[in-house]
């Protein structure tokens, strides 16, 4: 059936307007809603409003537009039945064979720091998740559209159809409209779950970003769900598999604490080495900072840093054997550099994830179901530091800047976590031990390997010391400073061997623990 009239009503209008036009010229009548009336008008294509289409104002600040017989019978009515097309008819309904609807962004607004509960609500579409389940209900007569990227392949098939789309299309795009409003629902849902006690579910449905390499092991085959895509962007290499997008997720939220210009070196999500380069300097000082903490660990990590990759970088990476790079971005020289490796993925990531996709909820499963958990950012317990001080002498300002930079490395290794750094560098981590002591000898150790000296360094413990043991341990390494998050009932003999060795001691308040 040739498509005569189209309804389009949208937020975003990112491409709207080239599509509108290869609509215009095929001949099809353009019905529009107030804002995208407006600018499908200031583009001289023909369009009527839907108020006066309906004969029905839009009232309360355009909660109410499209919700209106014409409208949804216009969606609705079955063509091929034996009684609809006459009750259209009889009640003035004519036929409405295409809908370009996206939402109002809900989920954009509430991604936004101070946004108020009325603020959201206003964002709650109401008669767009209407119209679209409406038209996908009726998708053997009607194109339904929620997607600007599908404004391509529908006008190319209507150009080279005389006008018409297929059942397959319609029914690819009414199945792509029920899950974007399933998925629109859920947010909305548990948005407002967050400040509710509710006995209600919690519904994830994700649409497949792309089947994986395999698993965490070569037997295992595993898939990735979502918006992965939007913010990742992967220029070459072999396809991810399950254990390197966990490298990816971890080493972006590592390197989004730091603001210099800063490189770390990862290995099965721990950091290995992290470095810190002054404003106006390069990469280059980071990328030694960071290698000369861990020169074994390196083969066959991930890189990340957090200003475009540059030539002089992609030469002394290209010399070791790595995984995965990710950056801001890819000088041409660099990337002419390293496309050698065929294998080695370059990972480009987007701005938008550290603004959106970081503070979304930890999901993990569980026997039976889901843990759902809030995100954890950002670093927490560096305000005010020098008023959090335990200990009878107090940091240097330099002891200070110390701790902070170990801190912010600390929160991001498996815990048991210690960590032994200056103010731009990481000199010893110790991970994922069953004793914290335990975690501070092999941080001592991978220290001597690395030739790095301890002395007059800072330890950072990513939850309590239990026992005095673990710090002692670091002041007889060389360590003049510690940051922890204290609470242990022993926080008084730790303090006590921290004052008897001249020590200064910090307690954040907060712990980072990653189980």
């Amino acid at each position: 059936m040739k498509i005569e009239r189209a309804l389009i009503s949208v937020s975003d209008k990112e491409g709207l307007i080239p599509f509108v036009k290869r609509l215009h010229k095929l001949g099809v009548e353009i019905l529009s809603t107030g804002g995208t009336a407006k600018v499908i008008s200031d583009e001289g294509i023909p369009v009527i409003e839907i108020s006066d289409y309906t004969g029905a104002p839009e009232m309360f600040d355009g909660r109410l537009k499209t919700i209106h017989p014409k409208v949804h019978g216009g969606l609705l009515f079955r063509r091929d039945h034996p009684d609809d097309p006459g009750q259209a008819e009889e009640h003035d309904i004519p036929r409405i064979d295409l809908l370009i609807v996206n939402l109002y962004p809900f989920e954009a607004t509430i991604a936004q720091d101070g946004v108020t509960l009325s603020d959201a609500i206003e964002k709650i579409d109401i008669g767009g998740p209407a119209m679209l389940r409406a038209a996908s209900k009726n998708y053997n007569a009607v194109t339904v559209i929620t997607d600007s990227a599908d404004y391509d392949s529908v006008a190319e098939e209507m150009e080279s159809s005389g006008g018409e789309t297929s059942l397959k299309t319609r029914e690819r795009l009414a199945i792509k409209v029920f899950l974007r409003t399933g998925d629109y629902d859920k947010t909305i849902g548990n948005y407002l779950n967050q400040s509710q006690e509710t006995d209600s579910g919690y519904s994830v449905s994700l649409p497949l970003s792309s089947e994986l390499r395999y698993g965490e092991n070569p037997h295992q085959e595993a898939s990735l769900y979502g918006s992965f895509s939007n913010y990742f962007t992967r220029l070459q290499g072999k396809d991810l598999s399950y254990t390197n997008v966990l490298d990816v997720a971890s080493a972006v939220e590592l390197i989004s604490e730091f603001s210099r210009p800063t490189v770390a070196i990862l290995k099965h999500t721990n950091p290995c080495g992290v470095g810190c380069a002054e404003e106006g300097e390069g990469l280059r000082e980071a990328w030694e900072k960071a290698f000369e903490t861990d020169k074994q660990a390196p083969f066959g990590g991930v890189i990340v840093c957090n200003r475009p990759l540059t030539e002089d970088v992609a030469r002394v990476i290209g010399e070791i054997f790595t995984d995965i790079i990710i950056a801001p971005d890819f000088d041409a020289d660099a990337r002419a550099i390293l496309q050698k490796k065929k294998s080695l993925r370059l990972i480009r990531v987007a701005d938008e994830y550290f603004s959106n996709a970081i503070n979304q909820p930890v999901i993990r499963s569980a026997p039976g179901g889901l843990l759902v958990m809030d995100p954890d950012p950002k670093v927490l317990g560096l305000d005010g530091i020098e008023e959090k001080v335990k200990t009878t002498r107090p940091p240097s300002a330099e002891e200070i800047d110390a701790m902070k930079f170990a801190w912010r490395v600390c929160k991001h290794v498996k815990s048991n976590a210690i960590v032994f750094g200056s103010k731009d560098r990481t000199l010893g981590i110790g991970a994922g031990q069953m004793s914290r002591v335990d975690s501070c000898r092999i941080a001592v150790w991978k220290a001597k390997e690395a030739g790095l000296s301890l002395e007059g360094s800072s330890v950072a413990s990513d939850a309590m010391f239990p026992f005095a043991d673990g710090l002692i341990s670091a002041i007889e390494a060389g360590a003049t400073s510690c940051i922890q998050p204290g609470g242990s009932i022993r926080d008084e003999e730790v303090i006590a061997a921290a004052n008897e060795r001249d020590v200064a001691m910090v307690f954040t308040g907060h712990r980072h623990f990653l189980h």
